[in-house]
């Protein structure tokens, strides 16, 4: 397989399942690896919905995984479902890094880093420009200006890497 393109079919795949929760007005809250299966057939598999909520209106509760945290959240803000876009976007980062992109010494820091979405890449030549534009376009303070999970599909890195017809494209909950 291309460089990439697990991380490019994984991440297209958890795009469109949250589209189908988001649809249903299920916002998951906690997406992260330790809540992604793979079954024997290499298929994602969601878990881990102990802090999912099904709502239209947007929500006041401080819940997740410390690295995976929406600014919002941080801030104490109300949020919607647009906080499973941005985790998306640190899921991504990690899956190709190998670290989550606000990672700190302290949980101070790291709620400083993702308030200020103080995201860096590291200098490593077989991330695609387009993977980091994915990411870039995800992890946005204003959750409003975030990129929709329903454009991932059609985002150049995508489409040149994750195969839709590939049975591991298929993701179930």
């Amino acid at each position: 397989m291309r460089e990439g393109s697990w991380t490019a079919m994984y991440i297209a795949s958890l795009a469109q399942a949250l589209a189908y929760c988001h649809e249903k007005d299920v916002i998951h809250r906690d997406i992260k690896p330790e809540n992604l299966l793979l079954d024997h057939e290499g298929r994602l598999k969601i878990t881990g919905f102990g802090w999912s909520v099904q709502s239209k209106s947007k929500r006041h509760t401080m819940c997740g995984t410390l690295d995976y945290l929406a600014p919002e959240m941080v801030e104490n803000k109300a949020h919607d479902y647009v906080v499973d876009n941005w985790t998306l976007g640190i899921l991504c980062y990690e899956f190709l890094y190998g670290v989550p992109p606000f990672e700190a010494e302290s949980q101070t820091d790291t709620f400083r880093r993702i308030v200020k979405v103080d995201l860096s890449f590291p200098s490593t030549p077989q991330v695609f420009a387009e993977a980091k534009n994915l990411i870039s376009r995800l992890l946005v303070k204003d959750s409003s200006k975030r990129l929709f999970l329903q454009k991932i599909m059609k985002l150049p890195w995508i489409m040149k890497n994750a195969d839709p017809m590939d049975k591991c494209s298929k993701l179930d909950l």
